[in-house]
């Protein structure tokens, strides 16, 4: 609900206060908005009251729904309380809710409110005002938790806002809960829980959309996408996450519209993808990002793996999508792979391509062309999105030692000076994945080496074989005993 309150034919807008009673004082007169949503009006004689609804949203009460206190975060609930004791709107917001309505548990608990960034300050003296674009607060709590609060905006802090002069502007967009609710990405992400009455507010559509298991922009996606292309990037990974199929029209606006994410930074295009391989549903979020074509709009070097001129499209494809399979049951198993081991594994399926066989190269030239197209490759594809340089260097030199690897495993060892490289257990987990990718067993010499629960899927007679091997060595004496002849 908006207030407006009209003087000299001019609009004043008025945010509306939950608080049991807020005064707005002037010459004319006092209005008074109370808790009920009653509104008193005194000696007003020139101005007059407009009320618009805008969307009529849908209401499910706590009877109606299954999401509890006890399923929210403790630290959540102490802001949304706070805050709602302190005469403001405060609703649990996006994934938070989208994932106790799945039934699955939220990795963070994100709050709305109608408190500028400023009074959320004064209310918690343990936060911090944060953002350059959209200015937020960082709720902190022991345990390096934090909330992250927002106040409603009236539009994403990505879309630009042209004046009728032309000029692009960017600045703090406050808005209602209604505005708030329509400028996110997909309708499931639009969910809005109220901690007043514990009931669920649906302004876009998203109650519907969950039962119906469909992922679907708010609004018309072509719109939407050309706003902020990076929004494209979203839908295909919620898509990955939930199992849901994305609505028709989303889904053809994408093909269409997929060239568009080169305007997107590059930092921004960074962040979004390194999301993609990180949280657990990575194959299925390149999948659809390679059936959409929109992984080629990103990496048009990948045309040479998975473009129609490939001769080996199809078992690229299925090569690409086994490696982050395993990456996938890694991340499930809460073991996180390094960014430089991530970079490896996404560039080899390339590395691999354009690096044919040269049978008349000698073992050195061989080398030094295959550094080349490891450098090649890495500029083409991580320079232009800004991704760091330590990690990309790390990912060279691990993509480099799993060549020596593999020769030093055919000769039955592994030298020292190998073993003894900081990067050495990076290096066995990317030969490790890949080699499960192809079908390929992995040497007992390198299993040896390394700590035997590195991967899950090696099997266990090596640690008992491990065991064997050193306590035969500790058996060992150091020195023979001494021949002592017989008197």
């Amino acid at each position: 609900m908006r207030f407006h309150l009209l003087a000299s034919g001019s609009p004043l807008r008025v945010r509306e206060a939950p608080a049991c009673l807020s005064r707005l004082n002037g010459k004319a007169g006092k209005l008074h908005m109370v808790l009920d949503r009653e509104i008193a009006l005194t000696d007003l004689t020139d101005r007059s009251i407009e009320i618009s609804s805008g969307i009529t949203p849908r209401i499910t009460p706590r009877a109606k729904h299954p999401i509890s206190r006890r399923m929210i975060d403790e630290e959540a609930l102490k802001v949304l309380y706070r805050l709602y004791h302190h005469g403001y709107l405060a609703y649990l917001v996006g994934g938070s809710v989208r994932d106790l309505l799945l039934g699955k548990v939220p990795k963070d608990f994100d709050v709305a409110t109608n408190a500028h960034p400023h009074e959320i300050t004064n209310l918690f003296k343990n936060s911090r005002i944060i953002g350059r674009r959209f200015r937020l607060a960082h709720v902190f709590f022991k345990g390096n938790k934090i909330v992250e609060v927002s106040t409603f905006r009236s539009h994403s802090e990505f879309e630009e806002v042209e004046t009728e002069a032309g000029e692009i502007i960017r600045k703090d967009s406050f808005g209602t809960p209604e505005e708030d609710a329509l400028r996110r990405d997909i309708t499931i992400n639009g969910l809005f829980y109220n901690i007043a009455d514990f009931s669920l507010i649906d302004y876009v559509g998203g109650m519907a959309d969950l039962e119906r298991g469909i992922i679907r922009t708010i609004g018309d996606p072509g719109e939407r996408f050309q706003q902020d292309p990076a929004r494209m990037i979203r839908v295909i990974r919620h898509a990955a996450r939930t199992g849901f199929p994305i609505d028709g029209a989303t889904y053809e606006a994408i093909f269409r519209y997929r060239d568009e994410i080169r305007k997107c930074s590059p930092s921004r295009i960074r962040d979004e993808f390194l999301r993609d391989l990180k949280e657990g549903a990575a194959r299925s979020s390149l999948q659809g990002m390679l059936e959409t074509d929109l992984l080629l709009s990103l990496f048009p070097e990948f045309q040479r793996v998975f473009g129609d001129r490939s001769a080996s499209r199809e078992n690229n494809k299925q090569f690409f999508l086994s490696i982050f399979s395993l990456v996938d049951q890694l991340v499930q198993r809460d073991r996180t792979l390094p960014e430089a081991v991530l970079f490896a594994l996404f560039l080899f399926p390339l590395i691999q391509a354009v690096t044919p066989e040269h049978p008349y190269l000698g073992d050195k030239e061989r080398h030094l062309y295959l550094a080349q197209t490891i450098r090649w490759v890495i500029h083409q594809l991580l320079v232009p999105f800004s991704f760091p340089k330590g990690t990309k260097e790390i990912s060279y030199q691990i993509l480099m030692a799993r060549s020596g690897l593999e020769r030093a495993i055919q000769k039955g060892g592994i030298p020292r000076r190998l073993r003894m490289k900081k990067y050495f257990k990076e290096v066995v987990l990317l030969h490790g994945i890949i080699a499960e990718a192809k079908g390929e067993k992995v040497s007992s010499v390198l299993r040896r080496a390394v700590p035997s629960d590195l991967l899950p899927w090696w099997p266990k007679e090596i640690e008992i074989e491990r065991k064997s091997h050193l306590l035969r060595r500790r058996r060992r004496r150091r020195f023979p005993r001494r021949f002592i002849p017989p008197r």
